[in-house]
């Protein structure tokens, strides 16, 4: 399915592209300012997509910024869709549940989507009414609480709490799955399962689980939501926090090392030998928590965000071990840079299904990319 969007720069445009990659759809038409400024230029760049997807908007601001932004982004859209030669199959937009509600923001996505659906000419008309969105790598104090929450716990704060109210919260890869029109299965969900809490539930349950981290230990993962949300607040530690020192315990018979500890359900564990120069790994998962940690043996591990270009890479020793926890949407490998067998052991807070692996091959290096140690 060829796909063309706006935003794609942003919170959602981001996990849009990360789940088209790991679909292996074809790489999205970007439509960035040139484009929404041009008619007839974006009028060429949509003609004969499957769906335009409609991202690009204002959120923050004084409410004339954000009424004019957001109307005036959809009326550029809709000024190429009526130059289009070969209209889109559909247009999507990247609506609000706050839609009319009577705000600056809410009406001013009323006028975007009414202006929007009048301008399909034949395409069918999506209007995606999303509520608060939550995900890996979001903008704290802009694009949601969890964002604000996880960075301001990330730097060793509290959550800042004023008053509080109920919360509706979709992960942003579920609703990218609704607006691509994802196949059902992999580790997202169209249907956009969401959570029901309020701020103060979150913002404690958020600093649990921060608090049991700091300590190297997993906080318990009980359904999708747990498991998005650490993995949200995992993505404001990284890199800074990593790794995360083990402690080993040494006496006439030998060592011990704790490696894991989980508070809930344990997932999978499982280790590896790697002889010298060898790489394991070169994938990314979209949800799956996964471990690193070098017994014996020493080792890189490196990792690049998907569609970025750095790679931040980790020394790693079996005479000081460590842990390393993959951030999600992170492509990632492991090299054996001694002269002895490497052996490493992994851990993953699900077990492997050959159904559902949540696993996608990528390369952490490729050719250009800049290096960026980060221990």
């Amino acid at each position: 399915m060829k796909i063309a969007l706006t935003g794609a720069g942003g919170f959602l445009g981001w996990h849009v592209r990360v789940l088209l990659h790991a679909l292996g759809w074809p790489e999205p038409v970007v439509l960035g300012r040139a484009e929404l400024a041009d008619p007839v230029l974006l009028a060429s760049r949509i003609s004969g997509v499957d769906r335009v997807l409609h991202l690009a908007g204002v959120n923050r601001g004084g409410d004339e910024d954000v009424a004019a932004g957001n109307v005036e982004l959809a009326g550029a859209l809709a000024r190429g869709l009526r130059r289009c030669p070969v209209p889109p199959t559909a247009v999507v937009f990247a609506n609000s549940t706050q839609v009319g509600n009577g705000t600056a923001y809410g009406d001013a996505k009323a006028v975007a989507a009414a202006t929007l659906a009048d301008a399909c000419l034949g395409a069918d008309f999506v209007d995606a009414r999303l509520p608060n969105l939550y995900g890996e790598h979001g903008r704290p104090f802009y694009n949601s609480v969890v964002a604000t929450f996880c960075r301001q716990l990330a730097d060793g704060g509290e959550p800042g709490v004023h008053g509080d109210r109920e919360l509706e919260l979709v992960h942003a890869l579920d609703a990218a799955a609704r607006l691509v029109g994802a196949p059902p299965g992999g580790a997202w969900d169209a249907s956009m399962p969401t959570k029901r809490t309020g701020v103060r539930e979150l913002a404690a349950w958020l600093a649990t689980a921060a608090a049991t981290y700091r300590a190297g230990e997993i906080p318990p993962l009980r359904d999708r939501h747990d498991v998005r949300l650490f993995n949200t607040y995992r993505s404001h530690c990284f890199p800074a926090h990593y790794p995360i020192p083990l402690v080993r315990h040494a006496d006439a018979r030998g060592d011990l090392v704790e490696v894991i500890k989980v508070h809930g359900p344990g997932g999978q564990a499982f280790h590896s030998t790697t002889r010298p120069g060898v790489t394991r790994g070169e994938h990314y998962h979209l949800a799956k928590v996964e471990r690193f940690a070098v017994m014996r043996g020493r080792a890189e591990i490196a990792l690049r965000r998907i569609g970025g270009d750095e790679v931040v890479s980790f020394t790693v020793s079996g005479d000081e071990p460590v842990v390393v926890d993959m951030p999600a949407m992170w492509a990632h490998n492991i090299t054996n840079t001694g002269r002895d067998e490497l052996l490493t052991l992994f851990w993953s807070n699900e077990i492997f299904d050959p159904r559902y692996p949540d696993t996608y091959p990528e390369p952490v290096r490729e050719p250009g990319l800049e290096l960026m140690a980060a221990a």
